[in-house]
């Protein structure tokens, strides 16, 4: 889901092109947006493309399954193309036409994707207990009261 229409409810001409991104990157890597790739900051699989792109290693998300019957330029500008459909402001985002033709013609000079805003899981691997020192406190500062019967 586009950040525009997750924080704000706004649907935008290049929704779809967010979409298409994260889908793009979860074939390559064989690994759904949700899941975590790293055990002591939630991150998503955007945030790991992202990571990964950084360090000059993107080549690590491909999934073992395709690693030896893909051409790594090919994967590289895939990721690329991924990477440019999923920045924060839509106006960032190519259009679906201009993913055709990144990703069909090889000659076209991609840009460098700037940095998605829209990558960190919020979700606890362990969430907190509401039992903390042997009683039942609050984290949000409401009580629920059992009552006997008389």
């Amino acid at each position: 889901m586009s950040p525009e229409y997750a924080l704000n409810g706004i649907v935008s001409t290049r929704m779809d092109v967010f979409s298409f991104g994260v889908l793009m990157l979860e074939i390559i890597s064989g690994k759904r947006n949700s899941s975590n790739f790293d055990s002591d900051h939630p991150i998503n699989l955007i945030g790991h493309a992202w990571q990964t792109w950084n360090k000059g290693e993107a080549l690590e998300l491909i999934d073992p399954v395709l690693k030896g019957s893909c051409v790594d330029n090919e994967v590289l500008r895939c990721i690329n193309v991924s990477l440019s459909c999923v920045q924060d402001q839509a106006d960032d985002r190519p259009t679906m036409s201009n993913v055709v033709s990144f990703l069909s013609s090889e000659s076209i000079l991609l840009a460098e994707p700037k940095q998605p805003t829209f990558f960190t899981n919020t979700a606890e691997k362990n969430p907190r207990s509401p039992i903390v020192g042997g009683r039942n406190d609050s984290l949000n500062t409401v009580t629920i009261s059992t009552m006997c019967g008389r």
